[in-house]
């Protein structure tokens, strides 16, 4: 018997370590050669990583959740025969948190009963037990200030009845409002201080207590101290990195104009009740991608990518349109390369392709790479306006809001018609105001005459 190490492989070009997300075998199972044993995130684009021997695994070099290098141990397999570590060769030492499941879970708790407390209360959330009470493990519970509750005021609250009608509790402008954002009756709420006046510790005890039911509260209301917490992993972690890079480095402006699509709405229409058999159906998307590579031919410059880091613009000729789809596991963007190259069908064919691809989890990470502007919408949720976050390292992206019917003066009379904003936005280090407008003005004036969109120039 042997060991082999199976180490993280290079899983794109240009690529230095990569997400876990998935093990698809547990420590102890026996795996065949070519099963899959885990699968890993780079960019935005899922890789499934088989074994290329087979073996049992008796390590495995991470949680769901680190980012690995590559190169770096992955697996480590007990097989037949020598493997590949060689005799006398140390193997990587195993992780702490491949401990025993009876282990993490101590260390789980431990670790929920070192949390901070959740807002609100003034109690730590993890100091009840099941039923709402105060755990006090032979300590006193603290107060919002850190300060240690008395036992007496926790005892009073428990057994206070109801002041007198009328009586006014006696309590300084900053305790009467925090009763009443958290809807407490301070009549039913004992005091400590002089002349019985009731303080914020007093309040702590109360909410520590039993008295803190909807019932002693006077409301149909109860208090929810539960925190969750939940890992920003896999495709959240991707998208939130990329949203912070596109925060920190673009300096966008965004540019939102009127754009009446009734003709468009007409043309679009009868074209999906003629189409032929196998086509699919259009939707507004391939119009505006039509659109767009007329525009980008007029200016150039806005299908680009601005290295920032070596000062570089590299402008394409090839038009790689992003479509933002929202997928069950997050914003995904899969690209429609050269769009100058597709008619309005071929456009609208790739499009819904990618869509489904990106959405099953089966979209490559050629397919989820390479664009040079990109469109997002929301679809009938588009809102009036929005204000797009740009797709670094891209410098423009045009956003679709949602179609209305609204009455528009034609010069005679209202009329109805239907409008949709588009609402598109720029990086301003390198794409001027007035050239972000005419962007969109040809766009615009496209989509309204439907027809030049079919017009050679």
């Amino acid at each position: 018997m042997g060991e082999h190490v199976i180490k993280l492989p290079d899983v794109g070009e240009g690529v230095a370590e990569a997400e876990l997300v998935e093990w698809l075998a547990d420590i102890g199972a026996n795996v065949r050669e070519d099963e899959v044993i885990a699968s890993v995130m780079t960019d935005k684009a899922t890789v499934e990583i088989p074994s290329p021997v087979e073996g049992k695994i008796i390590w495995r070099g991470g949680d769901v959740g680190d980012v690995l290098a590559v190169g770096s141990p992955l697996v480590r397999l007990e097989v037949d025969g020598a493997g590949n570590v060689k005799p006398g060769e140390t193997p990587p030492q195993e992780k702490k948190s491949e401990a025993k499941p009876e282990e993490k879970k101590e260390e789980k708790k431990a670790k929920q009963d070192a949390s901070s407390p959740a807002r609100g209360g003034g109690v730590e959330a993890e100091g009840r037990d099941g039923g709402g009470k105060p755990k006090t493990n032979g300590a006193a519970p603290k107060t919002q200030n850190g300060a240690a509750l008395s036992a007496a005021p926790v005892s009073a609250a428990k057994s206070a009845m109801p002041r007198a009608e009328g009586e006014k509790p006696l309590a300084s402008p900053a305790v009467r409002k925090r009763a009443a954002d958290a809807g407490v009756d301070l009549r039913r709420v004992p005091g400590t201080g002089p002349a019985g006046r009731i303080t914020h510790e007093d309040l702590d005890a109360f909410f520590a207590s039993d008295g803190e039911t909807a019932a002693a509260r006077g409301t149909g209301y109860v208090r929810n101290m539960a925190v969750t917490e939940v890992p920003v992993r896999g495709l959240r972690r991707k998208i939130a990195e990329k949203m912070e890079a596109a925060n920190n480095r673009i300096v966008p402006i965004t540019y939102v104009d009127e754009v009446d699509v009734t003709a468009l709405e007409d043309l679009r229409a009868e074209l999906n009740n003629s189409r032929k058999e196998g086509r699919p159906k259009l939707t507004i998307l391939p119009f505006l991608m039509r659109a767009m590579v007329k525009a980008i031919s007029e200016q150039p410059h806005l299908n680009a990518i601005y290295d920032d880091e070596a000062g570089v613009i590299h402008q394409y000729g090839g038009v790689h349109i992003g479509i933002a789809a929202q997928t069950p596991n997050g914003l995904m963007v899969p690209v429609v390369k050269h769009a100058e190259a597709r008619d309005l069908w071929d456009c609208a064919s790739e499009a819904a392709r990618l869509a489904d691809a990106a959405k099953s989890g089966k979209a490559s990470r050629d397919e989820l790479s390479g664009s040079t502007i990109t469109i997002t919408s929301l679809g009938a949720m588009g809102g009036i306006v929005t204000t797009p976050v740009i797709n670094h390292p891209e410098v423009a992206i045009v956003g679709v809001n949602k179609m209305q019917v609204l009455p528009r003066w034609n010069g005679t009379e209202f009329m109805p018609r239907k409008v949709m904003n588009l609402s598109s936005s720029f990086d301003h280090r390198v794409i001027d105001g007035w050239d972000a407008a005419v962007f969109v003005q040809r766009v615009k004036a496209l989509l309204e005459t439907p027809a030049m969109i079919f017009i050679e120039s």
